[in-house]
C-alpha cells in the first residue's frame, strides 16, 4: 500500500474531523454514506463496523426525523467512528445532533428553503456556534440539483459557476464569523462538471480542504469509471482532501465505495492513469444516486438495475436517463435528465427533462420507460 501522503496537495488548513485530520499534507481521507435508516440502531451501527473493516476514515448518516435524532446516542455508545452527519432539511437539527457526531454536512440550498425569512447569515451562524461548541467539523455541501435559488439562473446557464459561487458565499460567511474548521464540496452527476468547479473554486481558496465526489455516479462498473475520471483530473493537480465514491449498490456491499475509493487513489499516486474513455458524454449515460438512508424503497437499487437492462438498446444515443431513490434530491435532479424516474415507498414518477409523463407502480414503470425511450430515440435518429 503506497503512502497517500505522497500524492501533490494544494496548501490547504488542516480540518479535524474526530480523529482524523483532512488538509494541511495529511493523507486523503475515504468516506463512504450509511444506507441505513438511522432510526434503525442495529442496521445502522453494524454497517457503520462495516465500512470502517472496508477502511473508511469517515462516516455519514443522515437526520430527517426525530426518530434519527433519538437513535445517535446509542449509535454514539456503540461505536468510536469519525461520524458526520447529513441535516438534510432542517438545519435546526444540528444542535441535537451535534454533541454526538464530529462533522456536520449542511446544503446551502436546503438551508435556503428552511426558515425563509430568517437571513441566511443567520442560519450560518446558528450553526458555526452549534459546531464550535461541540468540537465538530463542518462540511458545505454544494450539489448541482439543488442550488440556493438566489443563484440559480444568474450566470447565463452555467450551471458550474452557480455551484462556485455558493460555495464561496458560505465559506466567506464561516470565515467573517471566526469559524474556519470546515470544508466544501461541489457536487455534480457529470464528472466534467465536477472537475470544472473544483478547479474553478480552488484557483480562489486554495487554503480550503476540498470533498470530491461525483453525485449519483451509479452502478458499478460505470459508476466508478465516472468517479475515476474526476478524481484523476483533481488529485493529480493537488485538488482534494477527502473523497466518496457515490455507487447504487445493495446495503451489504457499500464497502465496495471504500474499496473504490482506495484503488483510485493507489493508482493516482503510483501514476497509473486510465485514459479517459473518448464517448465519455457521447452515448447513453445513466445516473443514479448512491444507496443511503434517504432511499424510501429498497426496491429502488433494483430497479435501477433493471434500467440499465432494459435501455441497453440505446447504448450508442446520446441520452441521459437519472434513477434518483428519494424525495430531497429526486424532484430536482431529474429535470435535467432526458428520461427521470425519482422512487416514492410506493411509486414512481417518471419525468422527460422538467416535464412528468406519469406515476407507476414498480412493476409498471419499465414498460412506459422504454415507451418514451422509444420516443426519444426515434425524434434523435441514429446516433442520437
Amino acid at each position: 500500500m503506497i503512502d497517500r501522503t505522497l500524492l501533490p496537495r494544494n496548501p490547504t488548513r488542516a480540518v479535524r474531523i474526530g480523529r482524523t485530520t483532512i488538509g494541511s499534507g495529511h493523507a486523503v481521507a475515504v468516506q463512504s454514506m450509511c444506507a441505513t435508516r438511522t432510526s434503525d440502531v442495529e442496521a445502522t451501527v453494524r454497517q457503520i463496523l462495516d465500512l470502517e473493516r472496508a477502511g473508511a476514515d469517515i462516516v455519514r448518516i443522515a437526520v430527517d426525523s426525530a426518530r434519527d435524532v433519538a437513535a445517535l446516542r446509542p449509535i454514539r455508545e456503540r461505536t468510536g467512528a469519525n461520524l458526520s452527519v447529513d441535516l438534510q432539511e432542517n438545519y435546526r437539527l444540528a444542535s441535537e445532533v451535534a454533541p454526538f457526531v464530529d462533522k456536520i454536512r449542511y446544503n446551502p440550498g436546503h438551508l435556503h428553503h428552511h426558515e425563509r425569512t430568517r437571513p441566511v447569515r443567520d442560519k450560518v451562524a446558528f450553526l458555526a456556534e452549534v459546531a464550535a461548541k461541540h468540537d465538530c467539523a463542518v462540511r458545505v455541501g454544494v450539489n448541482c440539483g439543488s442550488i440556493d435559488p438566489d443563484k440559480a439562473g444568474r450566470f447565463a446557464g452555467d450551471s458550474v459557476a452557480e455551484m462556485v459561487e455558493s460555495a464561496l458565499e458560505h465559506a466567506a460567511l464561516l470565515d467573517d464569523l471566526g469559524f474556519t474548521r470546515y470544508c466544501v464540496s461541489l457536487k455534480d452527476s457529470e464528472p466534467k462538471k465536477v472537475i470544472d468547479a473544483n478547479v474553478r473554486f480552488a484557483e480562489v481558496r486554495k487554503d480550503v480542504p476540498l470533498h470530491l465526489g461525483v453525485t449519483e455516479a451509479g452502478l458499478p462498473p460505470e459508476g466508478v469509471i465516472k468517479t475515476r475520471v474526476a478524481f484523476e483530473q483533481l488529485l493529480s493537480r493537488g485538488i482534494g482532501d477527502t473523497i466518496r465514491v457515490s455507487l447504487t449498490v445493495p446495503n451489504d456491499r457499500k464497502g465496495e465505495e471504500i474499496a473504490a475509493g482506495r484503488s483510485i487513489l493507489e493508482d493516482i499516486a503510483r501514476g497509473r492513469f486510465r485514459s479517459v474513455p473518448e464517448n465519455l458524454g457521447r452515448k447513453l449515460n445513466i445516473i443514479s444516486c448512491p444507496s443511503c438512508s434517504r432511499v424510501e424503497n429498497e426496491a429502488f437499487v433494483e430497479l435501477a438495475e433493471k434500467v440499465r437492462e432494459v435501455t441497453a438498446y440505446a447504448r450508442e444515443h446520446a441520452i441521459t436517463i437519472a434513477v434518483m431513490g428519494c424525495r430531497v434530491n429526486g424532484p430536482g435532479e431529474t429535470d435535467d435528465a432526458d428520461l427521470g424516474l425519482w422512487c416514492a415507498p410506493t411509486h414512481v414518477n417518471l419525468k422527460a427533462k422538467s416535464v412528468t409523463v406519469g406515476t407507476y407502480r414498480y412493476d409498471e414503470v419499465l414498460a412506459r420507460l422504454k415507451t418514451e425511450l422509444d420516443r426519444l430515440v426515434a425524434s434523435r435518429g441514429t446516433g442520437g
